[in-house]
């Protein structure tokens, strides 16, 4: 393993606050003094070269704290609107019990909030300049002047635009002026709360003391004499703090992560020797960023020592990964989000004892310390050897994998989970004996679930290096074929570690640029076979040279099929799968739900919360009652035939691109049961989807399903980019004796022009468009082909799609007048664009049928080309009834139908 250690000068190049242990925000204590002891007299004990620390780092935890503060501030705002009668009682509450106050005190608490609200930000920025930390006190003045701005700013709204209610709360009669109000936020109180904040006065003890006392006796002083509210205090503190925490994140607090010079200190302190420290370079994942520092140590007087360094920033590493999984998984989540180092300490030194306890071989740890408030190390035997990863294939043998698995169940006959057995985490050593590092993550008490998901992790491991059969035969030959095939519902990429999700997505780009470059083979080499036949052909009778040309299209085909069945690997889980299954055919293969919350419908539930907040905005004003009275039913009917008849429409345009004989009446029926699939997909994805498995149960080959489909899908597009531009010039044009088009059409034809250009002149985005395009156009294309020999089915294919487009068009028309008669100004090519682009946007955004972008664009488009807003919000809503919601029953039971039947 390549070490790297400390340099010198690097060690001593670091200011005071970055070499001393306990930092700028470190406690007073004796630790500075100890560290100064020992580097009198042991300044240059660190060999090497160790990477420099960034001098700033952006710590999530004060993200976090900035995300708090603004949503206690959106709370508090909140309740001073909607909870007016609540704030006017605690607002007289308080002036009745404060109007008691002897006057006496009320003037010494107002002097002394005064002289000290000024005094302490002085006295502890002279503190910080003494111990050469002027850039924490930069930070704080910086802090101090963006909530001075935000103050400004809060109360020019509170007096400008704010509800009457949030500035009764926040404002009351000034004692001086009964015709002026109080300030909303005070001007100088929340930049010094700011300053203290963002120059760690909170992580003081003593300096927290006198904060808390100044602010609470300016508080008081400022509510018994009456120039404040209780909300504005709030307010005040909240906007500081938040404001102070947003600071140091956009510019990074100082590093105060320890050297190896401080590690050397910190060895002596615990009872060690060392004579030097040489830095172990991490491994290249996004996993290992929290695990600490690792150091290899020689000492005077003993064998040598493996130290971790875990500080705070290096903890913080991964925290939003960690959160997503805790919030998307079912209670066997990564570890805690936020941690303490001192938790953090005890997790790794608990679960090293237990390992060993449990009779693996695991890392001995002999001492533990902490280096300050902000970093602790664990002190381990040295235990050398490679990793996993680093052996060569022929160095693993059966012997190797069996003694890993043993390791494996050790820990679990202690019901101890390892959580990450990756490759990186299975040392060898000299003598061939493999030792399970990375305990850190680990969990003591497991349940049958994390035993599981730690047997399927380490088959995945091990098959990324010697394959699933040697995987599985080493597994079972040691656990057995039963517990082996009891993790197979845990074989799921959400189940495996970061690095092997990212691992195993390689791989399958890789396989799947295999199946392309096969393809395009087979596609090159049956054209070159179809031209050189042509050469040496003699000239036929046309009927004759037709029939040829169908003979080479389907041998062209065969080629292309055959090619990509033989270039079809499957993927290293399938693969795990197959195995275990020869040994127990009857194992459990359906894979366990292990998500809380799936990323999709979080998705979906935060758009779909965004359509109806502006659904809702838009509705307010309509007083529905009248508006339903006197609608024109005739043309709501109208609406309810053109939608019932885009499914005809719908199968038609599918039916035109499948050469082979498909049932009319059940493609009908499937795209009726594409509404029902809809609600649960989006768009884009869910009538793919059900059309391919739709014809390939209808006796259509796999491949040539994808490809009917494909070509159905590219030829859409084509006509809905051509009908959207068509009916964007007429738009323009309709009103104006010219024929020149519209600004929007010419605008969005050069906003298009200028992302061909953008594509073609970047090489990375051009090959990956030209590679999609290829491989798209390699199936799609002899499916065309196909079409284009058969006229009937090319005309059913196109007009499908017109007449797909203009039941809707009419249905969306139809919905607007069956609501007023201001609809007769719109133009059906005004209308004709609206629906088309906001169809455009229904199929890209990733809510299920486009909720929410889908309503909003097509109210925005109505309102825009000149329908009044309380026309075209109903019709929208009407329109997105009748082509969506009212058809999920019929689509339920087609689908539950062509179930039964087989056909889905």
């Amino acid at each position: 393993m390549k070490q790297q250690g400390v340099h010198p000068e690097d060690a001593e190049g670091t200011s005071d606050a970055a070499s001393r242990p306990d930092g700028p925000d470190g406690a007073d204590g004796p630790s500075e003094a100890r560290e100064e002891e020992y580097e009198e007299v042991h300044a240059d004990e660190v060999e090497g070269d160790e990477p420099l620390l960034p001098a700033r780092v952006h710590r999530p935890s004060d993200l976090m704290r900035l995300l708090v503060g603004v949503l206690a501030v959106v709370v508090l705002l909140g309740i001073a609107a909607f909870a007016h009668g609540t704030t006017s009682g605690l607002e007289q509450d308080i002036n009745k019990g404060t109007g008691q106050a002897p006057d006496l005190l009320i003037k010494i608490a107002g002097l002394a909030s005064s002289i000290a609200i000024l005094l302490v930000p002085v006295a502890f920025a002279i503190e910080r300049l003494i111990k050469r930390d002027g850039l924490r006190i930069a930070d704080g003045v910086l802090a101090a002047v963006l909530a001075h701005g935000v103050t400004l700013a809060t109360d020019l709204w509170v007096a400008k635009a704010a509800p009457d209610s949030i500035q009764e709360a926040l404002t009351q009669p000034s004692p001086g002026d009964i015709h002026a109000l109080t300030d909303p936020v005070h001007g100088y109180l929340a930049p010094v709360i700011a300053y203290m904040t963002a120059v760690g006065m909170s992580r003081r003890p003593r300096w927290r003391a006198v904060l808390w006392i100044v602010l609470l006796l300016d508080a008081f002083s400022m509510l018994v004499t009456g120039y404040t509210t209780p909300f504005s205090i709030i307010l005040t503190v909240l906007i500081g703090w938040t404001v102070a925490y947003g600071t140091l994140y956009a510019v990074g607090s100082p590093n105060v992560r320890p050297t190896g010079r401080t590690l050397m200190a910190g060895l002596r302190h615990v009872g060690f020797h060392p004579v030097s420290a040489a830095r172990e370079e991490a491994p290249d994942t996004s996993e290992t960023g929290d695990r600490g520092r690792r150091y290899f140590v020689t000492l005077e007087d003993g064998p040598p020592l493996d130290v971790t360094v875990v500080d705070r920033e290096q903890q913080a590493q991964g925290f939003f990964y960690r959160a997503w999984r805790n919030l998307t998984l079912r209670g066997f989540a990564t570890r805690s989000s936020l941690q303490s180092l001192r938790q953090a300490l005890e997790q790794e030194a608990l679960l090293a004892y237990a390992a060993i306890a449990a009779g693996a071989n695991a890392p001995k740890l002999i001492a533990t310390s902490e280096l300050g408030p902000d970093a602790v190390i664990l002190v381990y035997e040295h235990t050398g050897g490679r990793t996993l990863d680093s052996l060569a294939d022929e160095e693993i043998t059966d012997e190797l994998l069996r003694d890993t698995w043993h390791q494996v169940r050790a820990l679990q006959s202690r019901r101890i989970a390892h959580r990450r057995l990756v490759g990186d985490a299975i040392l060898v050593d000299r003598s061939g004996t493999v030792i399970l590092t990375d305990l850190r993550v680990g969990e003591i008490a497991a349940g049958d679930l994390l035993l599981r998901m730690d047997i399927s992790q380490l088959l995945v491991t091990l098959g990324l290096r010697v394959g699933a059969e040697r995987a599985v035969a080493s597994a079972v030959s040691v656990l057995g074929p039963d517990a082996v095939a009891d993790c197979l519902p845990m074989l799921q990429p959400i189940a495996l570690s970061r690095s092997t999700r990212a691992t195993l997505r390689k791989l399958a780009r890789e396989r799947a640029q295999r199946e392309r470059e096969a393809v395009l083979e087979a596609s090159r080499q049956a054209k070159q076979a179809r031209l050189e036949a042509g050469h040496e052909a003699e000239p036929i009778s046309e009927k004759a040279e037709k029939k040829a040309v169908r003979a080479q299209a389907r041998a062209e085909k065969r080629a292309i099929d055959e090619a990509l069945e033989g270039a079809r690997e499957e993927d290293l889980l399938t693969q795990i799968r197959h195995e275990v299954l020869r040994i127990r055919p009857q194992a459990p293969v359906e894979p366990a739900r292990l998500e809380r919350v799936r990323p999709r419908t979080l998705m979906s539930v935060i758009a779909g919360a965004i359509g109806a907040y502006f659904l809702l905005t838009q509705l307010t004003h309509i007083e529905f009652g009248p508006l339903i009275a006197n609608a024109e039913w005739g043309w709501v009917a109208a609406a309810v035939l053109f939608s019932a008849l885009s499914y005809v429409a719908a199968a038609m345009s599918l039916l035109g691109f499948v050469p082979e004989r498909v049932p009319f009446p059940r493609t009908v029926a499937a795209q009726v049961a594409g509404s029902f699939v809809k609600i649960v997909a989006p768009a884009a994805v869910g009538g793919v989807a059900l059309n391919t498995r739709f014809l390939q149960r209808s006796g259509v080959r796999p491949g040539l399903a994808v490809a009917s489909v494909g070509a159905s899908q590219l030829f859409g597009l084509g006509c809905h980019i051509l009908m959207l531009l068509s009916f964007g010039y007429l738009t323009g044009t309709e009103k104006t004796p010219s024929l020149s088009p519209s600004r929007t059409v010419i605008a969005g034809l050069l906003t298009v022009a200028v992302l061909v250009l953008v594509v073609t002149s970047v090489p990375f985005l051009r090959k990956f468009v030209v590679t999609r395009v290829r491989s798209l156009f390699a199936g799609v294309v002899p499916r065309m082909l196909d079409v284009l020999q058969r006229p009937q089915k090319l005309v059913t294919g196109i007009g499908g799609m017109l007449l797909l487009t203009f039941c809707f068009v009419m249905c969306l028309d139809a919905s607007i007048r069956a609501f007023g008669t201001e609809s007769s100004s719109i133009s059906i090519a005004s209308v004709a664009v609206v629906f088309l682009a906001g169809n455009a946007l229904g199929s890209a955004a990733p809510t299920p049928g486009g909720v929410g972008a889908v309503e909003a664009t097509l109210t925005v488009g109505l309102i825009a080309v000149g329908l009044p807003k309380e026309v075209a919000a109903p019709a929208v809503l009407l329109f997105r009834l009748l082509t969506l919601w009212l058809p999920v029953l019929p689509g339920w039971l087609a689908f539950n139908h062509l179930n039964r039947k087989g056909a889905l």
